[in-house]
């Protein structure tokens, strides 16, 4: 896999939801902070959104937003002049009397698909973690057009319950998410790792390692992968990831044993060969300097209604 596919697989957890709402008039709904990431695109005309503390986001049919942090925020009526935050309603009690879908907007209704992502932010990939408090992808003719038939695909997903509809939108979902942050990258973000994944260097050894994170990689196999001396790898590859190249390789199988752990029924040892660790002793060992507690316990706390009981 990829660098940016293998940092959304590593924190995203159960499935996506989706509501396609509509709203007219006067309206001001507040969705709580939540731990998972929010999202909205704009089908048809216009809102604001507001975080505290910050100026508010004009927001145009077509335009996509991602809240990667879960940040409460406040989606509003674009004609509030200041907008009434202290009476805003709770999102899910405003859904309660809304239907799924209407005919036709009339002139003045906003219509919107809202959605939200589960993550497990304990094992967060650091180009996660870098993501603004908001990623706003405006609508621009000829902009992302993958994103565009995505949410075109997903739209009409949503507006017929069509054969194979339980598994087409959370699938779209989930294909939403990485051209969001697919695009993000694409607009010129800045960043940590928007420099990581534009150094030929860097990026080649990552490819490398996350293609293949069990094999016997060392400095010098993965300089040669890279093209370029081992000092020179050294060099680039710590400056800007921030850690040794095998230092992130540790780090990395390690990660995606924590992944597997929580996502699968694989048996210790499959995962240790999985991860690029000889015996489940290795593994065990490492997975405990690494995160202070034993795979098995690990396991046991993430699995639904755990208790970590297991050694």
């Amino acid at each position: 896999m990829d660098v940016v596919s293998d940092a959304i697989s590593a924190v995203r957890i159960g499935e996506p939801s989706s509501n396609r709402v509509r709203v007219s008039g006067s309206w001001c709904i507040r969705l709580d902070p939540y731990d998972g990431a929010g999202f909205h695109v704009v089908l048809e005309g216009g809102c604001r959104l507001l975080l505290d503390g910050e100026p508010p986001i004009e927001l145009g049919a077509g335009d996509t937003v991602l809240l990667p942090h879960g940040t409460g925020h406040v989606m509003a009526d674009s004609r509030a002049d200041p907008v009434p935050v202290d009476q805003a309603v709770p999102f899910d009690r405003w859904l309660d009397g809304r239907e799924p879908h209407r005919p036709p907007a009339a002139s003045g209704e906003v219509e919107l698909l809202c959605g939200k992502y589960r993550l497990d932010r304990s094992r967060v990939h650091p180009l996660m973690a870098e993501l603004p408090k908001v990623v706003h992808l405006p609508n621009r003719v000829g902009s992302h057009p993958e994103l565009r038939l995505a949410i075109d695909l997903l739209g009409r997903e949503l507006d017929e319950q069509r054969s194979g509809s339980c598994i087409a939108v959370p699938s779209l979902l989930d294909l939403l998410l990485v051209y969001i942050i697919r695009s993000w990258m694409a607009e010129g973000a800045t960043g940590t790792w928007p420099a990581v994944l534009g150094d030929p260097v860097a990026a080649a050894a990552l490819r490398a390692l996350h293609s293949d994170p069990a094999a016997p990689w060392t400095n010098d196999r993965l300089a040669a992968e890279a093209g370029v001396s081992r000092p020179t790898l050294a060099r680039r590859f710590t400056a800007l990831v921030g850690r040794p190249p095998m230092a992130y390789l540790t780090w990395w199988r390690l990660t995606l044993a924590a992944t597997l752990l929580r996502d699968t029924h694989d048996p210790l040892a499959a995962v240790a060969r999985r991860v690029g660790y000889g015996t489940p002793y290795a593994l065990s060992h490492a997975f405990n300097r690494e995160f202070g507690t034993t795979p098995g316990r690990y396991r046991a706390e993430a699995a639904p209604g755990g208790d970590g009981s297991a050694a």
